[in-house]
């Protein structure tokens, strides 16, 4: 299909500024009407008023907040990924929080598509087809799909689960940034066939192996630890990264959009990691995120570590989900910082995933806290 053009060209109606996120009309709060992600056609509004500014609402589509510390850790069955509930999905991702705190006794295999675990609380040893790595708080650990393993935590551990449902992860194109741009990809690491690793491997058991295939179980059962391998070569394996590695891009001008956070991407969807970052310096500037519709994308934020700048009332290891169709973005105590800031530089780390198609939330009503919507109704002081 040929590249598209917009129907019209760009035009200016009234007050606005020349440039989007900096020099804003006195008295004024802008909106970004995005297409594509913040990668398609926008608009720029400029309004009176907070465009958050609501009173009351109604109706199933809204802002929702959901506190992962809240889920029961489940004790009563041997540990298994399988066994976390589905939070959140649709045809491209599913997404499941899991708290483990003892060694599992089986090995797993995801064949429904890549598993990228994020790791929110804790470390431990994973075992895999490829040999053996630790993890530790704040990894990324991409297991490519089918790819055998089991977890012996050293500290109880809390994951972030998000598959790539019949796709696979790949890193975003950086541009002309170049591919060191973020993080090198000389700092991930990959399993090693270690002494560790051949160890656990003589060990003289039976092993099961659990399957998951169109989210149904099946159970295959060996004489031997089918995680015997003696070496491997190619390009594709487990890799690990630690957000401490990602070097965000900056502007000390202009407030960028999230997706050039962008840290993995697969079909329908794109994984973004927020780091601590200096605030923007010139005094015409943002210093917060702007109000924007993200119509096309459903946009769902785990809080992970620090303090949320543009948050009120959220806490580590809660999510946000916005659904595409309204307005959102700061609350109203950020609104006061909106041009000045009070300290150099933000102290957050969050995992962002947008999402192309509308994300289901599962029956996790227990989780939820239902004041959110109503977060945004205190004015600026």
């Amino acid at each position: 299909m040929n590249k598209t053009i917009p129907i019209t060209p760009r035009k200016v109606e009234g007050k606005t500024g020349r440039q989007a996120h900096a020099n804003l009309p006195p008295d004024t709060f802008e909106r970004e009407i995005g297409r594509e992600g913040f990668f398609g056609q926008t608009c720029h509004m400029y309004h009176r008023n907070p465009p958050t500014g609501w009173t009351s609402w109604q109706g199933p589509l809204k802002p929702r907040a959901f506190d992962c510390n809240k889920i029961p850790i489940n004790t009563t069955n041997l540990p298994c990924p399988f066994a976390a509930d589905i939070l959140f999905h649709n045809q491209s991702v599913d997404i499941r929080f899991w708290q483990v705190h003892t060694p599992m006794q089986h090995l797993v295999r995801n064949a429904d598509g890549d598993w990228m675990l994020f790791v929110h609380q804790g470390s431990g040893d994973i075992y895999c087809d490829y040999g053996h790595i630790k993890l530790h708080t704040g990894d990324y650990f991409l297991l490519p799909r089918s790819t055998m393993w089991r977890i012996e935590p050293a500290q109880p551990l809390a994951i972030l689960m998000i598959q790539a449902t019949n796709s696979h992860y790949e890193l975003p194109d950086k541009g002309i940034l170049g591919p060191q741009a973020i993080f090198d990809p000389a700092v991930l690491d990959v399993p090693t066939i270690n002494q560790q690793f051949t160890q656990q491997s003589l060990v003289a058991q039976p092993w099961q192996v659990r399957v998951k295939k169109h989210n149904e179980l099946s159970t295959v059962e060996f004489p031997h630890n089918p995680l015997d391998a003696v070496g491997w070569h190619g390009d594709l394996m487990p890799v690990r990264l630690n957000i401490d590695d990602i070097r965000p891009i900056m502007s000390h001008r202009y407030h960028l959009p999230p997706s050039v956070h962008s840290t993995f991407v697969a079909a329908g969807f794109v994984i973004c990691t927020f780091v601590p970052r200096p605030f923007e310096t010139d005094p015409v500037a943002l210093k917060i995120p702007f109000f924007h519709n993200n119509d096309d994308f459903d946009e769902l934020i785990f809080y992970h570590a620090g303090d949320f700048f543009s948050r009120d009332h959220i806490e580590p290891g809660m999510i946000t989900f916005h659904p595409s169709g309204f307005t959102h973005g700061p609350h109203p105590g950020a609104l006061k910082n909106m041009l000045q800031q009070s300290q150099p530089g933000t102290n957050e780390y969050a995992v962002m995933i947008d999402t192309r198609q509308s994300l289901i939330a599962n029956a996790i009503d227990a989780i939820e806290d239902t004041s959110y919507i109503n977060s945004w109704k205190k004015q600026p002081v």
